[in-house]
């Protein structure tokens, strides 16, 4: 798992890339409609996976994806939930992004602890 801290107001989509080249291997790579960007799509297939991501409605051309394996996208959004129960990480109290980073650490090592 890959984590970085950025402003509060920056789009996701900015650091997808960023993320992409920290992650060693992957077969496919799942997002929703926000991530729908062809630069994006083609870092995801440069890297040797398969971007499962839906197209925006406004696309011209429409995007065909595995809609099978975009079910699974509910993981990535449960790990969020889960994190968000930690009153810390989701009011952001920290000033300093080391200090916000840490708790978000620690926080996923605690939801995950099995």
């Amino acid at each position: 798992m890959v984590l970085k801290v950025t402003a509060g107001t920056v789009s996701d989509i900015t650091m997808a890339e960023d993320l992409l080249a920290e992650v060693d291997t992957c077969r496919h790579v799942l997002a929703d409609k926000g991530y729908d960007c062809d630069a994006l799509r083609t870092a995801i297939r440069n890297k040797g996976a398969t971007p499962v991501i839906p197209g925006r409605r406004s696309r011209k051309r429409k995007i065909r994806f595995d809609k099978h394996r975009y079910k699974f996208r509910w993981m990535v959004e449960a790990v969020f939930c889960r994190l968000k129960d930690f009153r810390r990480v989701a009011t952001r109290y920290d000033k300093l992004a080391r200090n916000y980073a840490s708790s978000l650490a620690l926080a996923t090592i605690v939801a995950y602890w099995t």
